[in-house]
């Protein structure tokens, strides 16, 4: 493996090695591949968590189920580690590793692995997401800090994690959002997709939705047509409601002296009274506008 190339077999690979060297050990097989690299256990004191984990957020229910299992199974999986001095760093495996502590295990199944810096980043990232671990938020963070730290441009991200590259650039996009939107997705409460139509208002108002459409139950589709009306100038939103509240006569009305005026019309009011708008965009409109006017005035004479 070439440490200038990140993880170059992936994580499939990664898992495959992990079983196969999980199968010698229960066939007890003797030797492992490589020094180092087969199934040992650890005493659980000498291993700590990757401070770099992009997994912030364990669901506190889900880690006593498998810590249960874990009391009457055991660890079935062994948990990667990075040897660091006299301790290990856990690279795959945390929560497998919280729920050996809490049922109570002095000692853990481990594979010692070598992998530099860039490797262990990689791993932590594609591991949880393919595991589907990862919050959006986490995801997010976690792939900035990849293309911040080694100089990653979106599509260069996406061949290594296994990726869309639309994928990536919408999962990233989250960042952009209020930092109080960002807690809303990170804890579970809005979702990533209510989440990323509220990117393109301001701060203050991105809040204001996301706590209706949180408060309301609001569908995406429901989210993008506030974000749109948002957005609507308020003279088109009252030709909106306007033409909401016209009848079928004075719409029929408005649509002939579109036709004949060739220009746009608008009206405002009722049957009974109101206002009537006619709309000129060029001297050409003008012009012929006082055409028509100028013959209506010629043909009463």
């Amino acid at each position: 493996m070439k440490p200038n190339r990140g993880l170059g077999k992936g994580l499939s690979a990664l898992f495959s090695e992990t079983e196969e060297d999980y199968g010698k050990s229960l066939l007890f097989d003797e030797e492992p591949r490589q020094k180092g690299e087969g199934v040992t256990e650890i005493e659980t004191s000498k291993i700590f968590a990757n401070p770099n984990q992009p997994r912030k957020v364990f669901d506190e229910t889900a880690l006593k189920e498998l810590a249960d299992s874990i009391a009457r199974h055991g660890v079935i999986m062994p948990i990667i580690v990075n040897k660091s001095g006299d301790r290990f760093m856990i690279i795959a495996g945390e929560r497998r590793f919280r729920a050996s502590k809490l049922a109570g295990l002095d000692k853990v199944p481990v594979i010692v692995k070598n992998y530099n810096e860039r490797q262990i980043k990689e791993i932590s990232l594609i591991e949880n997401l393919q595991r589907e671990d990862l919050n959006p938020i986490e995801a997010a963070t976690a792939m900035r800090s990849l293309m911040n730290d080694y100089g990653m441009t979106q599509e260069e991200l996406a061949d290594r994690i296994g990726k869309s590259r639309p994928a990536i650039a919408n999962t990233l996009r989250l960042l952009n959002l209020a930092p109080e939107v960002i807690k809303m997705v990170a804890n579970g409460h809005l979702s990533a997709g209510h989440a990323r139509t509220l990117i393109s208002m301001p701060g203050s108002d991105q809040i204001k939705l996301a706590e209706a459409s949180i408060k309301e139950g609001l569908s995406v589709r429901e989210v993008e047509k506030r974000v749109k009306d948002y957005f609507t100038p308020p003279e088109e939103k009252a030709k909106k409601k306007i033409k909401q509240e016209l009848s079928a006569e004075l719409k029929e009305l408005i649509y002939d002296m579109q036709r004949v005026f060739g220009t746009r019309v608008n009206a405002i009011g009722n049957d009974k009274k109101g206002r009537i708008y006619i709309d000129y965009y060029t001297r050409d409109d003008l012009d012929r506008l006082s055409e028509l006017l100028e013959f209506l005035k010629n043909s009463k004479k």
